[in-house]
């Protein structure tokens, strides 16, 4: 067996669900207390002394932390070495350990830390109890790495374009017309996906939500079920104000060794993948699709020499129920809930832990891969609007060939020369729509229609729909593909009119 092979040997996971603010932990301490869990579960005494890079996932919670990866270190009072902080992603996790794979292999480190937490459930317990919360700050400035380039485009701000909760039903809708269903056909359809993973948390003792929803009850809208923006009830969508925590420790065949780590701790890294898609939803190829995920997938099914049909097990990012649809898509696999397609629930019913779930979902697959020797597991991961993606191959046997990641910036080019439509900020007369939802406030009142539309011409702008009396109909009839009238309104931005309207 190649010394040099990447993997893991520990994990820990931590949930608090608690309401009682004086027993609360800011989210550092509890990334703290997801490493002792991964430490502990290692079974090795010398290696926490012996850890020599510490990379700790960006904590929204955190946004005060000068030095989140030091801060950890202190805490767990392990010896100096690299100190490395990712930006905004939820692709993070999984990114950190591809990169964390290229490290060890190359020899720039012996064993990794990966960490991560949020204590967002407690932000908006003190906020709602006007209690001040005394969190650390930490001295130092963190060394941050990944891509940090805002996620979304001023042109798609003008029109409401910002949250993931109003951007992510455009790629669902588009992805319900390209399959030809009908929205009630549809929403029927997301219910039962939902439910599949809802069923999964069930049995998750770190899950945040443990009560197996329905697929009527999620599909429903509700006084608790509110529509945030069509086609997704509140059910369907990633919640964020959870307090979880978790950690894995990477090293390499030959330190484990050295160590003593027991061989039944071990998980193999087998392939990873990163992409990234056209990086503004305004500039994409198209609606109801994903070139970079489709390709983060393809590399690392790629180097782990596998094809989907060797997964047992798999964890598709579930932000939103559109995005393990298209992975899904990716692997050939159904999305009507006859196949798992998570190990924790996913993050509406798992918990959402900002830019770290995915890093429960590893922590999961390893503990999952260990009972089930000889099998693989896959875990995708993306950030900001289906926009970065990586992946990650896992199994309990070694591989064959030793770790090389190759050809992803070539990769990465070509996706970026895709062909697309191009975009005008404004447009007058003609067109048609693309894709579209409708926007909802908290007391679940339609408020408009943001519309991708296409010119005459060809060319790609946004509009918004503002016509009570015409949002009902968006939801009951399909729409994409239907004609209007772009006009430029007063306050620069396009509205569209549909023909006959």
């Amino acid at each position: 067996m190649d010394a040099s092979l990447p993997i893991l040997v520990g994990v820990g996971q931590v949930t608090d669900r608690g309401d009682d603010l004086a027993t609360k932990c800011e989210p550092i301490e509890l990334g703290a207390r997801a490493a002792r869990l991964a430490l502990a579960d290692v079974e090795c005494r010398q290696l926490a002394r012996r850890i020599d890079s510490v990379r700790v996932v960006n904590m929204l919670s955190g946004a005060a932390y000068e030095d989140p990866a030091g801060m950890l270190a202190a805490r767990l009072e392990l010896p100096a070495g690299e100190r490395l902080y990712t930006t905004i992603g939820g692709n993070g996790p999984q990114w950190l350990v591809n990169r964390s794979a290229d490290d060890l292999v190359a020899g720039r480190c012996r064993n990794v830390l990966i960490a991560g937490g949020e204590a967002l459930h407690t932000l908006r317990l003190a906020s709602k109890q006007r209690v001040e919360l005394a969190w650390s700050h930490g001295r130092g400035g963190a060394t941050k790495i990944g891509d940090d380039r805002q996620g979304s485009h001023p042109d798609e701000w003008n029109y409401g374009l910002q949250m993931p909760t109003q951007i992510y039903p455009l790629f669902e809708v588009a992805l319900r017309a390209h399959d030809g269903r009908s929205p009630s056909a549809h929403q029927s359809h997301l219910g039962r996906l939902s439910a599949s993973f809802s069923a999964v948390a069930v049995d998750h003792p770190q899950a945040w939500f443990r009560d197996g929803k329905s697929a009527e009850v999620i599909g429903t809208v509700s006084p608790v079920n509110r529509m945030i923006g069509f086609p997704y009830p509140k059910f369907m969508t990633s919640i964020l104000e959870v307090d979880q925590a978790a950690a894995v420790i990477m090293t390499t065949v030959g330190e484990a060794r050295a160590l003593g780590i027991p061989s039944a701790k071990w998980i193999f890294v087998h392939g990873g993948g990163q992409a990234n898609d056209l990086w503004y939803v305004k500039d994409r190829v198209d609606y109801h699709s994903s070139p970079g995920m489709a390709d983060a997938i393809v590399q690392a099914l790629s180097q782990a020499e596998i094809d989907a049909g060797a997964l047992a097990l798999v964890d598709l990012y579930s932000c939103f129920p559109v995005a393990p649809q298209l992975a899904a898509r990716c692997l050939g696999f159904p999305t009507d809930g006859s196949r798992p397609l998570t190990v924790t629930g996913g993050l509406p019913y798992f918990g959402g832990a900002g830019n770290n779930y995915t890093l429960h979902a590893i922590a999961t697959m390893a503990e999952r891969l260990r009972a089930a020797p000889g099998t693989f597991g896959l875990v995708t991961a993306l950030g900001w609007y289906l926009t970065k993606h990586a992946a990650g191959v896992y199994g309990s046997m070694p591989p064959a060939r030793p770790w090389r990641r190759a050809g992803h910036e070539e990769r990465q080019r070509a996706i970026d020369a895709l062909p697309h439509p191009p975009f005008v900020a404004t447009c007058d007369g003609s067109g048609t729509i693309e894709t579209y939802t409708v926007m909802y406030d908290r007391d679940g009142a339609m408020t408009q229609a943001i519309v991708v539309a296409r010119c005459e011409d060809g060319r790609r702008t946004l509009a918004v729909i503002d016509a009570p009396e015409i949002l009902p109909t968006l939801e009951r009839e399909e729409m994409v593909g239907a004609p209007g009238v772009l006009r430029r309104r007063g306050d620069g931005r396009n509205a569209f009119e549909l023909s006959g309207a």
